[in-house]
């Protein structure tokens, strides 16, 4: 069996929870691939994980998205093969590491014109990003939508997807720069959330017509906000927790502004079968190959220096996608 770093975690807490070991790989079961890893993608759920937002049995690893090559493959795969350039962004714990074990039906191809950071950096973010407007409220161009934290991993790349679409998108960021970031992706106008109101922005900004949907990956500190720039029977999407989960939720607030709809959905729901995850991710790649899509990275961590990439992310001192990078 092959050794392998990776990053492990034996009780749920702050970024020194996290500690590299070295632990045999063996060779992949009949429907897994083994994976020689290049890049893996960092997100915000990776914290909720360490933190036990999301609990997991202890000890765990951490990550669900990483690309590299395929170095051996279970008797029961077929759409893979030894040498294949691949992805996943949706698979169990474990995704920091430099060798794994991984479900095929969770790994894609990748195109050639597609490096290894940028399909890790891609995959989970881009195929939220498709599952939120293809398939949770699907955008069919000339809308006019909200979306949180616009110069964000996701949030660039729902950027250059609504603009391919057609779709007017509003995003919000914290700071000058993030907002010029954003608009530079695609976005149509961007809200500076700690200078102006965001609600009466989107007002103005839509002659007091609001949007009928409102993506928000960020959670607790927007969750009322978000509710008060839909229009009647408008969708709130909220995919997220960056500044923590939403607690209290009133069912009356949803009929007092408006007949509002509410989900509350996760990627893997979208995803669930190798059939839907390929859709998805060829969907995906399509963007990427016709230039509507580029992936935007703006921090690069050595696995070594995980605990250091978390507190950025957790910090917000990060723009685009982070990657933890291997040689």
């Amino acid at each position: 069996m092959e050794q392998s770093r990776k990053v492990r975690i034996e009780a749920h807490g702050g970024p020194e929870v996290m500690r590299i070991v070295t632990e045999a790989v063996p060779a992949p079961s009949d429907h897994e691939v083994l994976i020689r890893q290049k890049a893996i993608g960092l997100n915000f759920i990776d914290i909720y994980c360490r933190t036990g937002l999301y609990p997991n049995p202890l000890p765990h690893g951490l990550g669900f998205e990483a690309a590299g090559v395929v170095e051996a493959v279970g008797a029961g795969v077929r759409h893979l093969r030894v040498g294949d350039r691949v992805a996943y962004g949706q698979s169990p714990l474990g995704a920091y590491a430099e060798l794994r074990n991984v479900p095929a039906d969770r790994v894609v191809a990748i195109p050639d014109s597609v490096d290894f950071e940028q399909a890790a950096a891609l995959m989970l973010k881009g195929l939220t990003v498709q599952y939120l407007f293809r398939q949770t409220y699907r955008l069919k161009g000339d809308e006019t939508i909200l979306f949180h934290a616009a110069a964000g991993g996701v949030g660039l790349i729902a950027c250059q997807w609504a603009r391919a679409l057609g779709v007017r998108l509003i995003g919000t960021a914290s700071t000058p720069e993030k907002a010029a970031l954003a608009r530079q992706n695609g976005a149509w106008e961007v809200i500076d959330y700690t200078r102006e109101d965001v609600a009466a922005r989107v007002r103005e900004l839509t002659d007091g017509r609001k949007v009928p949907v409102v993506y928000d990956g960020v959670g607790k500190s927007t969750w009322e906000v978000s509710l008060d720039c839909l229009q009647p029977r408008g969708l709130m999407v909220s995919f997220g927790n960056a500044s923590g989960p939403v607690e209290g939720v009133k069912l009356g607030q949803l009929a007092t502004k408006g007949s509002l709809y509410v989900t509350r959905p996760t990627l893997g729901t979208y995803v669930a079968s190798a059939q839907a995850m390929q859709e998805a991710a060829a969907d995906l790649f399509q963007q990427v190959v016709d230039g509507h899509i580029q992936v935007a990275i703006g921090q690069r961590f050595a696995l070594e220096d995980v605990a250091e990439a978390h507190r950025a992310l957790a910090e917000r001192r990060t723009t685009g996608a982070t990657v933890l990078t291997l040689d």
